[in-house]
């Protein structure tokens, strides 16, 4: 059993074959997906996906990339809905750093916003920190009790440590695979097992076999068997250690998956 912790399976580049795609991941052993949302007008979409798919789990939140879609209403829009549709987390959100034309005090209002509804509702958070890891880092630590996952990890191996003492677990996909990818490779190394969860970020963020390809959940394996080559430890451990942390991180509640019932 896998679960993929980070899967935008609500978007576009899905609406063809999305059902395919589901049963080739529950074929390839994939037993659940997270479904993070990005902006307000997707919220609605990604609610009854998940409702009508047994696996799929939503999270709610304002990605930092989006911020011109944004508006302040949101946040209260946001803790409107976490009353009313049940959530496991909040997210995706964060700070994105790698676009200069996004306010950067923009985004840290979205995202301390954000942080005080994990606090009120007590979910974790799915968190984007694309070059912006320390900065992350800085915020959540002045919001005690939040914890979460800092979701496609880049950061250095200090600051996997830092978010580790405080609780948050760190998601990797198909960069893993990738040999010039030598500092997130470092940290897939060191980190403790019980602080990792597997991630697909499809349909971006394809392993090394699949580069070129839309990504989908089915290929999470590649992932494993990356980090399990890395740790020289068997695919299996890293299989059974990750879905455990990803239970814990979420409360998820999951049956396990007959994929002959397919």
């Amino acid at each position: 059993m896998l679960i993929d912790s980070h899967c935008h399976f609500d978007h576009p580049r899905f609406d063809a074959d999305r059902d395919t795609c589901w049963h080739a991941a529950r074929a390839a052993g994939v037993c659940a997906l997270l479904v993070p949302a990005i902006e307000r007008a997707t919220w609605g979409r990604l609610q009854q996906l998940c409702q009508s798919c047994p696996g799929l789990y939503p999270a709610y939140g304002l990605h930092p990339l989006y911020l011109h879609q944004h508006q302040r209403a949101d946040i209260a829009a946001l803790a409107a809905w976490l009353e009313r549709y049940p959530a496991v987390a909040i997210g995706e959100c964060g700070l994105d750093y790698a676009d200069p034309h996004l306010d950067r005090a923009e985004q840290q209002h979205l995202l301390e916003a954000q942080l005080e509804l994990a606090q009120q509702y007590h979910l974790p958070v799915i968190l984007h920190a694309r070059r912006a890891v320390e900065a992350v880092l800085l915020t959540v630590r002045r919001y005690p009790g939040v914890r979460g996952v800092v979701h496609s990890f880049s950061g250095s191996l200090e600051q996997a440590f830092q978010l580790i003492e405080w609780g948050f677990m760190l998601g990797f996909g198909g960069l893993v695979s990738y040999p010039q990818a030598r500092r997130v490779r470092r940290v897939v190394t060191a980190i403790p097992l019980d602080a990792m969860l597997l991630e697909s970020d499809a349909p971006d963020q394809p392993a090394l076999p699949q580069q070129g390809m839309r990504n989908e959940p089915r290929w999470l394996g590649t992932v494993v068997e990356s980090i399990a080559a890395l740790r020289a430890v068997p695919s299996a451990q890293i299989a059974q250690a990750t879905a455990a942390n990803a239970r814990q991180c979420f409360a998820l509640d999951i049956l396990p998956h007959d994929p002959q019932a397919d």
